[in-house]
């Protein structure tokens, strides 16, 4: 029995196109003739130029700003293959869209990222694969296999490389990141602070406390995504305040909605470093933000699923 397509073919939506052809480089490719566009009316239309009957399709699509375009996009274009007999379809979404739905914070309130999940399996899709998902429960929200990458494999390398780890401390910039801050301060050997923070409402936080030893401390604030920017910005205000020196921030997803790049501009934060899951304009680029390439491990996971070996060894 054929497990999966007889061989691969890299297509891109419109939301990354440029992640995608990284990713297609690294393998040797080129991604695949196609064409996502709109009619008038704001409807999309999908056209695929080339032969996918029994090939093992990937198809690469970030569910950034516009999330919804993006994600019919995504869905059309699973439906297309899927119409025109792939032997195995993967979404690609290096960025989740939705991620933050992922329970009931109040009465009657929709679970969207279940949803999402749904639509996904739904279209057509056989496979999953992303990176840092904000609530990683949300891999169970699929019926099909996924395979969740960690950012820590591109920025641990980074500030190993480019940040002096003697008197460096990592900072989780709320409770919950904590794991994820743990694992990196084990992976550097750096001791780790946490900051205890209250959220009075959507988009704003209050610092409240930090746990740990930041004086004099060069700092790395880490968390999966960075939106409007005004927790990571306000709990480097208050580092700052308590006597933190040099303050890195690292995140995989740089959302950066709203007043997200006057924030970060005008914070004490001296580099933001940041991967290329959503794509950032030239408009937004500051020269305190550094953008790393998840192509490599994006490349290396597919090459695995399309040979069916496992993916496990990319997960650290």
């Amino acid at each position: 029995m054929i497990t999966h397509g007889k061989d691969i073919k890299i297509f891109s939506a419109n939301s990354n196109p440029k992640l995608a052809t990284d990713i297609a480089s690294n393998l040797g490719l080129s991604v695949g003739q196609s064409s996502v566009k709109h009619f008038s009316d704001g409807e999309i239309s999908v056209n695929i130029f080339e032969t996918v009957r029994g090939s093992d399709v990937f198809v690469v699509q970030s569910t950034c700003n516009p999330v919804n375009d993006n994600l019919m996009e995504l869905l059309i274009m699973i439906d297309a293959f899927k119409r025109a007999s792939a032997g195995r379809i993967t979404a690609v979404i290096p960025y989740f869209g939705y991620a933050r739905q992922d329970r009931k914070a109040k009465a009657r309130d929709p679970i969207s990222a279940k949803l999402v999940a749904d639509l996904i399996t739904a279209a057509g899709a056989d496979r999953v694969l992303t990176m840092d998902l904000h609530a990683a429960q949300i891999q169970g929200f699929f019926n099909i296999p996924v395979d969740h990458l960690l950012g820590s494999a591109i920025l641990c390398p980074y500030f190993a490389e480019h940040i002096n780890t003697q008197d460096t401390v990592m900072v989780s910039p709320d409770l919950g990141s904590v794991t994820r801050a743990r694992y990196y301060a084990e992976r550097l050997d750096i001791p780790m602070a946490i900051i205890d923070k209250r959220r009075p409402k959507a988009n704003v936080s209050e610092v409240m406390n930090i746990i740990g030893d930041i004086k004099d401390k060069n700092v790395i604030m880490i968390d999966d995504m960075i939106d409007t920017a005004g927790t990571i910005v306000h709990a480097a205000n208050a580092l700052k305040e308590r006597g933190a020196k040099k303050i890195t921030v690292g995140c995989s997803h740089a959302v950066f909605s709203g007043p997200a790049i006057e924030r970060i501009k005008e914070s004490p934060i001296e580099e933001m470093v940041i991967l290329d899951t959503i794509p950032l304009p030239p408009e937004k680029m500051l020269d305190k933000i550094t953008v790393l390439s998840s192509a490599n491990v994006f490349a290396e996971a597919i090459d695995r699923i399309y040979e069916d070996l496992s993916v496990s060894t990319l997960f650290v």
